[in-house]
């Protein structure tokens, strides 16, 4: 079903504005953890890792949830459809994989705000699930430029039920 020019604008614009806040919360993250993991005030690496887990669930998985929505409402009311375009179906699955690992990951963020909650981290304390924390973020930040890479450039290449769907739609013309 393809949506009116009207509401296909509207949704594409919901879901670029969902899309281009969860790569800047991302990279506010990614600048967070960093300053998390080399600060060496107390007072700073605490605010630091409780701002960090506000961010999570209050910016980046809602951002998210709504930039995959937004998305799958737009492929599918639109000629592009979600499954005819490499493309589409990489740049989708790349958006699923990118929120469930997200998911996944709010633990570990959760924990260290937790430990910051309770007292002041030292350089030495919860080391490698600091460096996790900025290793991950800057993933996300790869993942999420390459889809708007996929966005901008749309690689030709259709997949087989594109092109199934490409010669059924021909052979009803008339």
């Amino acid at each position: 079903m393809t949506m009116t020019p009207r509401v296909r604008k509207l949704v594409l614009t919901a879901h670029i504005t969902c899309s281009v806040g969860w790569l800047g919360a991302v990279a506010g993250f990614l600048a967070l953890s960093i300053a998390g993991m080399t600060s060496e005030e107390p007072q700073q690496v605490r605010a630091v890792y409780l701002a960090m887990e506000l961010t999570t669930w209050y910016v980046i998985v809602p951002l998210s949830l709504a930039s995959l929505l937004t998305g799958i409402v737009q492929a599918l009311g639109s000629p592009w459809g979600l499954f005819r375009h490499y493309w589409v179906l990489i740049k989708f699955l790349m958006t699923l994989l990118a929120t469930l690992i997200l998911l996944l990951h709010t633990q570990p963020i959760s924990l260290v705000a937790d430990v910051a909650t309770e007292r002041a981290l030292s350089a030495g304390d919860l080391g490698s699930l600091r460096v996790q924390l900025v290793v991950d973020a800057g993933a996300a930040l790869l993942a999420l430029l390459v889809t708007v890479t996929l966005s901008v450039y749309k690689p030709r290449g259709m997949t087989g039920y594109g092109r199934r769907r490409q010669r059924g739609q021909r052979a009803v013309a008339p």
